[in-house]
């Protein structure tokens, strides 16, 4: 049993209770905050530490059994089980010294670990990063400090700061309060719940006796101040603490699969019938709802008359600034803490006159005066220059213009400075006010003018200073009139979207405003107040310039930049002045915490109230209590502190009253934040893990209405245990915000309703966007924000909650000075939530990856819910807000727009993402022929399609009469033998070689006669040559010796590793017994690096054709059938397949026949070719069309347009040519690279009206955004925008379609052929095979270009992949083609016969059952148009969608990677190029980056919001690679699988992996 307990109390120890710590001596007490320190700081390990531990304390463990260990767990249970929220007037037991467990400030932190504990053994795949990426130089090397005090940035406590971490605790000190400074030190900055002593009459904690906590109060003191700067959020300031979640029970709660049907549009559902709809969750039944009973409004104290008020602020200024000149208003202090300058009332109110004169009677422009009573000026102050300001603010009051405070822009690029432009611009500022100082540190233009700012309007800058104010001359009084409604001031707001409105108020509010703030504050005339904030807006300007002049105030007004210097300086000051009220927020009190040790002569004894601006923050509350700790032991009563809650709109909602008020006591809450995510309060009686403590921030204002309404939509009283929005009514809030009368009505003008649909009342109440409920006594309680609200899946969360816990995980060790941004973006109709914190310089990777998803698991663990995106970014990377915090609306434009160069992701779209549309369930086949029957029934015609007939079309064709395509060869030789036939051109655009009839012929005879001897008929030869004659002449010398020519690419000189393997294979695999190839080439195949490569001893024999003897072959071989093989076509899949298919000598006169026909080829004819010669269409082209047909081809080999761009478009130009054949690749290079160089293509006569058909040669979905762009571009140049047209082949039938523009003969009629149609299918409908027409830009459409149109003899029929029965028109099914110029078979060295069987003659299963028909791969559908053709027939347009065996099935649906590619490259600027394929279960993408490395991390999340987006599918990983990674063939087609080959075998060398979770 003494063994058990033991060790249960030596784990409860990690915070001594009371008792236990009265009886360990102080050096023990010193060792173990020591201990901590060391852990905090990495130098020891969690062993070792636990280990020294308890070799301390193991002495005194009997002397801690002498209390009842169980008494001591009993006791726990029983306070942290009672219900804490009803505070009883008459609890003697308050004043007792027992605390009550559950409030301590670091159980949030034990949380933390107890949730983190269960989570050890889950093991996340590391990121992998290229090591460039990693080397960022050290930010304190880079980042200059900034001192100028407008940017508060902590530049100038760098240095100090680094010495702090090395500090050891000295003296003793309480260990209570030791274990919140360890933590504090360790930086688990902010808290969502926590306390450690009530902070009310009586709270008085047994820490008094032993306040010293001993820290070396500088250098830690600086620390903590870089850290307490920066853990501000926007403007909400969050002062590092820790959660206080109490640490028992690590159940994990499962979550509630709580779904919103909020999230899913209207339109959304209403035509996703048929198609996947997003899965909305139904709501969990058994969810806390509120059940109290309706609440009633709550109204404020009556304001109290006082004879003595003056009607206005300027008259309390006048009678002050006559009856009292030289009463102190206003000190200001240097950066040493010195007093700088006191401003009297006497000199407030002339050098405000002085100013009023000024700017209404000195100030002109053409002869009128610049300003009229009722105009707005900009006051553009320093913070630590409030003498100035006052004097502004006060001289435009006097003046009748209406002051608009901002803050000091200093850079143009300032975060949030374009939206004050616009909020200036919107208030028709053409004024502002500033100081000489600030006026000379602006930038300026070289005019020596102060710029205009991005989003500004043009301003003139007028400094306020003595020497350009003039004297009024004696008779000259300003108009000091009763308050009236006219507007007095307009407070600046920026809202959670980033966006910045003007609060306007008027006189009369601002006066009600601060009668209200002294009734409630018991201000007194001649009181000493010190003022932490910032005066230009909020509680500082409302306490410090308004309130204070109404009462003959002294405020004594610290400036931020020296509380970083000395974080104790408003003690000091409120002892040295004995101030009677302070103002500040909670980050001011954690700051003086650190530093207080050397300070023993300081008394807070004089202060009644201590305002803390910033109570209605959830964190505010660990503040207050370690605060009071502290300071209880110098003279701070606990019930001074007064919270208070304040919305710029509502202004001050409520505060605690001061003690003389005899007001309730304050009171406590701890809720189940489970609870809170539904909107409802429970007091949490189960010691769960999620709990928030949140205290009460007082009671109404006088004169005041409160009540609590629903957050989103009619804006219904909430039940008394239902979280609302907290609204306010009285006649001190603000009136509007400036110009935006919509906006106005919602916030200013809302009419609360009953569940009954009456209304409460016909006054109209302001929201105040805090979300909260009204306690017992009348208290109010802020939970949170609306601007930090996160609704996901219909739970609501606190992005500063979240923030508390992320914190509460060892931050100081990752998080450079607790700098943490949480905020939700939609992805997929809901709310995602994003954590961004900035990383310490000198966090290691493994470290910081280690860190994230301890942040991912305590989050999941303590708010149950998930965290979509986890980015760290480098030090003083976020954009600040003008006090130092992170300007969280900004860092959200930058992650969404792929700008926030995080240096770690991690995201988690699969825990996250619930609302995935349910996976697709296959149906039971349904048989073909019902299929038929139903579409017959339907009206649909079954999908089958031919070109025009071949038997019908008389045409004089001479080549018709041969067999063979030699034999045509050898007949233009005799009869046209100086036609020009074929002309090559090279990179500078002249003429390389030409070849006429007969020179083709010789140089053909040339090699068959050297074959002739050496090689036996039927033997394959493999032709590597680089595009030219040469390669044309030897492949029609292969014919007449009786061999089979196959063309071969040539290997890369620079590339031999990758291009010869690919050479061997083809001449392997396609059995060639000789190489044909020119001299150079030979050199490069025996060369030393082909051995690096490819075993070359093993080559057949190679053959240079350069210097052939003229010799003439005895004569030419005749094959004894037209059924014979001609040649082979050897061509890389995109799926990577090396094929070869064969090409009977009928085919290939069949081939180059329909070709003729559609393109209507003549002698007469030019066309320029830019392709490559080796396979497919290319290859026809090159060898074969103008050998039949007679026309003259211009040759450009596509190579040659890398040294010059504009060769082919000039070639075109130049010979005039109608028509033109090239690739994608080609398209890309020129829009690419003459994309801005039209207008110099234009000087040089480059003329493109010429060209009536464009002809892009594909084997894949036609590229509608390249071929529109291409169109665009070169519309300058007089290419019709009708002229670019999309082919279709394959491996079976190399040339399906090709769109002629109305050419030759029948142009002039019009008759040739329709324009290529586009249409825009449902992208959802795809997925599911299925075809579904919708409007263009409709969502989820997809433009699909017909493919061109039939070739003559071509017949083409849609079959279902499955089934091979036939399909009705417009269904998406395999494309089956029957043709004479089919090939007739793959060749491949196993010859597997079963593969081409399937592929080369199938028949159909239902239907017409006797055609004999090739099965192309590809997906498409056909479409009947209601276009006519020659023949008056109507125009069946083809669509093809994409290869069938690059689909990827995921989901149960069919997916084209080119549609995710496609969505991919849009997501990003840098993103040049994508692919995606399949690895087990996940989808990675790869994505080539053409910006700096530093933007690799950017695209992660945006990839995976895209693709979940628009497809619906989680990204697995995400890999980030240089350009040019991504392989592709000579056809432009991505090659996939190399890809994926490559990706597995780890050689892509990518600069990031990311893994998503």
């Amino acid at each position: 049993m003494a063994e058990r307990t033991s060790a249960g109390l030596l784990s409860m120890m990690l915070e001594p209770t009371p008792a236990v710590a009265m009886t360990l001596p102080a050096e023990v007490r010193e060792k173990l905050a020591e201990l901590e320190l060391e852990l905090s700081e990495g130098d020891i390990t969690q062993k070792g530490y636990e280990k020294k531990r308890s070799k301390l304390l193991a002495p005194y463990i009997p002397q801690i059994q002498g209390v009842d260990p169980s008494l001591q767990i009993d006791n726990r249970i029983q306070a942290s089980s009672q219900v804490v929220l009803p505070v009883s007037k008459h609890n003697k037991s308050r004043a007792g010294n027992a605390r009550d467990e559950r409030f301590r400030s670091d159980l949030h932190t034990e949380a933390v670990q107890a949730a983190l504990a269960k989570y050890k053994e889950r093991k996340m795949p590391m990121p992998s990063k290229r090591r460039s990426v990693l080397v960022q130089s050290s930010v304190e090397a880079c980042t200059p400090p900034d001192t100028s005090s407008a940017s508060e940035d902590e530049g100038s406590l760098r240095r100090q700061g680094r010495l702090a971490t090395s500090t050891p605790y000295q003296g003793h000190s309480h260990p209570a309060v030791e274990h919140w400074f360890n933590r504090v030190i360790q930086g688990s900055s902010t808290s969502s719940s926590a306390s450690s002593t009530s902070s009310h009459p009586g709270g008085r904690s047994v820490t008094n006796s032993a306040t010293h906590a001993a820290l070396n109060a500088n250098a830690t003191a600086t620390a903590l101040a870089d850290l307490m700067a920066h853990t501000q959020l926007d403007n909400h300031s969050a002062p590092p603490d820790v959660t206080g979640l109490s640490e028992r029970s690590s159940i994990h709660l499962e979550r509630p699969q709580v779904g919103s049907v909020r999230g899913i549009s209207r339109s959304y559902n209403h035509h996703a019938s048929m198609m996947e709809t997003a899965d909305v969750q139904q709501p969990d039944p058994n969810q806390p709802r509120p059940e109290g009973q309706q609440m009633s409004p709550l109204e404020g104290e009556p304001l109290g008359v006082v004879t003595n008020w003056p009607p206005s602020l300027p008259a309390a200024l006048q009678r002050w600034g006559t009856t009292h000149p030289k009463s102190p208003c206003l000190t200001a202090l240097d950066n040493a803490g010195k007093p700088v300058y006191t401003l009297t009332y006497g000199k407030l109110w002339t050098r405000s006159q002085k100013l009023a004169y000024t700017l209404l009677n000195k100030l002109s422009s053409r002869n009128e005066p610049l300003l009229m009573p009722g105009d707005r000026v900009a006051l553009v102050f320093p913070n630590n220059d409030p003498v100035m300001f006052m004097v502004a603010f006060y001289g435009c009051l006097l003046a009748e213009l209406v002051p608009v405070p901002i803050e000091v822009p200093l850079t143009r690029k300032d975060a949030g400075s374009q939206q004050i432009g616009f909020l200036l611009g919107s208030c028709g500022v053409t004024l502002a006010l500033t100081t000489d100082a600030c006026q000379k540190g602006l930038p300026k233009a070289q005019t020596g003018e102060v710029v205009t700012f991005k989003g500004w309007p043009r301003l003139l800058w007028f400094v306020t200073d003595g020497k350009h104010v003039v004297k009024p001359p004696k008779d000259w009084h300003p108009p000091v009139r009763e308050a009236s409604n006219d507007i007095a001031y307009i407070e600046y707001k920026t809202s959670k979207e980033g966006s910045t409105m003007g609060i306007t108020v008027s006189h009369s509010t601002m006066l009600a405003h601060c009668q209200a703030l002294t009734q409630a504050c018991g201000y007194t005339e001649g009181e000493t107040i010190t003022n932490v904030l910032d005066f230009k807006r909020e509680a500082g300007l409302w306490h410090g310039v308004l309130t204070s002049v109404m009462n003959r105030m002294h405020v004594i007004s610290i400036p931020y930049s020296l509380m970083k210097v000395n974080p104790l300086s408003w003690i000091q000051k409120v002892h040295m002045y004995k101030a009677r009220v302070a103002v500040v927020k909670s980050r001011d009190m954690h700051w003086s915490l650190l530093a207080q040790r050397d300070q023993r002569d300081i008394s807070l004894s004089s202060l009644r109230m201590l305002i803390v601006a910033d109570g209605a923050n959830p964190w505010s509350i660990s503040s207050c209590d370690a605060f009071l700790n502290v300071f209880q032991a110098r003279g701070l009563r606990p019930e001074v502190i007064c919270p208070c809650a304040c919305s710029s709109e509502a202004m001050t909602v409520a505060i605690r009253r001061p003690p003389e008020m005899g007001v309730p006591p304050p009171g406590k809450a701890v809720l189940s934040m489970s609870g809170l995510s539904h909107g409802v309060i429970r007091v949490d009686t189960e010691e769960k893990l999620s709990v928030l403590t949140v205290q009460d921030v007082g009671q109404v204002m006088p004169g005041a209405v409160v009540c609590v309404v629903r957050v989103e939509g009619t804006p219904f009283l909430c039940q008394t245990d239902e979280v609302g929005e907290i609204c306010v009514s009285s006649g001190s809030s603000g009136l509007a915000y400036y110009g935006l009368p919509g906006m106005t009505k919602n916030i200013f003008e809302t009419i609360p309703v009953k569940p009954s649909g009456v209304s409460i009342g016909d006054r109209p109440f302001t929201r105040t966007s805090l979300l909260g409920f009204v306690g017992p006594d009348n208290l109010v309680f802020v939970v949170g924000k609306i601007d930090g609200l996160m609704v996901v899946s219909g739970r609501r969360h606190n992005a500063d909650d979240v923030v508390a816990t992320a914190l509460a995980v060892e931050p100081m060790k990752f998080v450079y000075r607790g700098r943490i941004a949480v905020f939700s973006v939609l992805v997929l109709h809901d709310e995602r939530i994003i954590v961004v914190a900035e990383q310490r310089p000198d966090a290691s990777e493994e470290d910081s990856f280690q860190w994230m998803s301890r942040v991912l698991q305590a989050i999941d663990s303590i708010h149950q819910v998930g965290v979509y995106c986890l980015a760290l970014v480098p030090a003083n990377n976020l954009p600040k807000a003008p006090l130092g915090g992170i300007h969280i609306s900004e860092t959200k434009q930058r992650f969404l727009e792929g700008a926030l160069h995080p240096c770690n992701v991690l995201m988690c779209p699969h825990t996250c993402v619930t609302n995935l549309p349910k996976p697709r369930q296959k149906q039971p086949e349904v048989g073909p022929a019902s299929m038929i029957v139903g579409n017959l029934v339907a009206g649909k015609r079954i999908a089958q399609a031919c070109g025009r007939d071949l038997g019908q079309l008389e045409d004089n064709d001479q080549a018709r009469k041969f067999l063979y395509i030699q034999d045509v060869l050898q007949w233009r030789a005799q009869a046209t033998p100086d036609h020009p036939l074929f002309l090559v051109l090279n990179s500078k655009g002249t003429v390389a070689s030409t070849a006429s009839c007969l020179q083709l012929h010789k140089r053909a005879e040339r090699v068959a006669a050297a074959l002739m001897g050496r090689l036996n008929t039927g033997d394959h030869v493999a032709l590597v040559y680089p595009p030219g004659i040469d390669l044309i002449a030897t492949f029609y010398g292969c014919l007449y010796a009786g061999c089979v020519p196959v063309t071969v690419r040539p290997p890369h000189p620079q590339n031999l590793a990758t291009t010869l393997p690919t050479v061997k294979m083809i001449v392997e695999v396609s059995k060639s017994v000789c190489i044909l190839t020119t001299q150079a080439i030979m050199k490069l195949l025996k060369s030393k690096e082909a051995t690096a490569a490819v075993d070359i001893k093993s080559w057949p024999t190679v053959m240079d054709t350069d210097d052939l003897p003229r010799k003439k072959c005895p004569q030419t071989y005749k094959p004894p059938t037209p059924e014979m093989l001609a040649y082979l076509d050897f061509s890389v899949s995109t799926t990577g397949i090396l094929a070869g298919v064969k090409m009977s000598h009928s085919a290939t006169s069949a081939l180059c026949r329909s070709i003729k026909l559609q393109c209507e080829l003549y002698p007469s004819r030019q066309i320029a070719i830019c392709l490559d010669p080796y396979c497919g269409l290319g290859l026809a082209l090159w060898c074969l069309c103008s050998v039949y047909s007679g026309h003259q081809s211009i040759l450009v080999p596509p190579l040659e347009l890398e040294s010059n761009a504009s060769l082919w478009l000039s070639a075109v130009s130049q010979y005039k040519v109608r028509v033109t054949f090239c690739s994608y690749s080609v398209m890309e290079m020129c829009t690419k690279g003459l994309g801005s160089q039209t207008e110099a293509l234009r000087l040089r006569n480059v003329n493109l009206s010429c060209v009536r058909t464009c002809m892009v040669v594909a084997e894949e979905r036609p590229r509608i955004t390249l071929t529109q762009s291409f169109s665009k571009i070169f519309k300058d140049l007089g290419l019709s925008p009708r002229a670019v047209s999309t082919t279709f082949g394959c491996r079976v039938n190399i040339a399906i379609c090709l769109q002629p523009n109305r050419l030759g003969k029948l142009a002039e009629q019009g008759t040739s052929g329709p324009d290529p149609t586009t249409v825009y299918v449902d992208m959802r409908a795809l997925r599911h095979d299925r075809v579904r027409l919708v409007e263009r830009g409709s969502p989820h459409s997809l433009p699909l270009m017909e493919s061109g149109k039939i070739l003559p003899g071509v017949k083409v029929v849609i079959a279902n992949t499955e089934t091979k029965g036939p399909l009705g028109d417009s269904h998406l099914g395999e494309i089956w083609v029957s043709s004479p110029h089919n090939a007739t078979g793959y060749y491949t060295v196993y010859g597997e016969e079963a593969l081409h069987a399937d592929h080369f003659n199938t028949k159909l299963s239902f239907g017409d059952t006797q055609t004999i028909w090739a099965r192309t791969g590809y997906l498409g559908f056909l479409r009947r148009t209601d276009l006519t053709d020659a023949s008056g027939e109507r125009h069946d347009a083809l669509y093809v969608v994409g290869s069938l065996d690059e689909t990827l099935e995921l989901r149960g649906m069919r997916y084209h990677p080119i549609d995710i590619e496609t969505s991919v490259i849009r997501s990003h600027k840098s993103i040049a190029e994508c692919a995606v394929f399949t690895w087990t279960n996940l989808l990675v993408v790869v994505v080539e980056l053409e910006g700096s490395e530093q933007e690799a991390l950017d695209l992660v999340a945006l990839v995976t919001n895209v693709v979940l987006e628009e497809h619906y599918l989680i990204v697995g990983v995400v890999v980030v690679v240089d350009p040019g990674v991504i392989p592709i063939n000579s056809r432009g087609e991505k090659q996939r699988m190399h890809l994926r080959d490559g990706f597995l075998a780890d050689q892509l060398d990518p600069i990031y992996v990311a893994y998503n979770m």
